[in-house]
């Protein structure tokens, strides 16, 4: 397995590859947002991660985006590529394909009307 030297690293993809990603493009969309890295030459400030399911099989493939926090909805690879784009030209509108963004120190669902809501979490007692 490959020890990457992450030093200078600007941003870090998370692509969902959990089951109900992968049954909707999972893979293709995995290799789009890769391609589109090395495209626009980024490979030095982008480093991309493979994970397991993130809990949002609605918004099936999910992509999150850090430090911004941003978690979208990647209907295909195209999506996919522009996510990569939008975050070296800010002009370019991903709204629709926001999830949740980190605002203030939280979580803010965005699109709420067009999205599955999910189960809240329970509140942890103390023991």
């Amino acid at each position: 397995m490959t020890t990457w030297n992450l030093k200078g690293t600007q941003k870090h993809v998370l692509i969902c590859n959990g089951s109900s990603c992968m049954r909707k493009e999972g893979e293709e969309i995995t290799v789009a947002i890769r391609d589109e890295i090395t495209n626009l030459h980024l490979d030095h400030q982008i480093h991309t991660s493979r994970t397991r399911c993130n809990g949002r099989c609605k918004d099936a493939c999910v992509v999150i985006v850090y430090p911004e926090g941003k978690w979208y909805s990647a209907t295909s690879t195209e999506v996919g590529r522009t996510i990569v784009q939008s975050h070296v030209d800010p002009s370019i509108d991903l709204q629709e394909a926001l999830i949740y963004d980190f605002e203030k120190e939280e979580m803010k669902a965005v699109n709420e009307t067009s999205r599955f809501e999910g189960v809240t979490k329970k509140e942890k007692t103390e023991v």
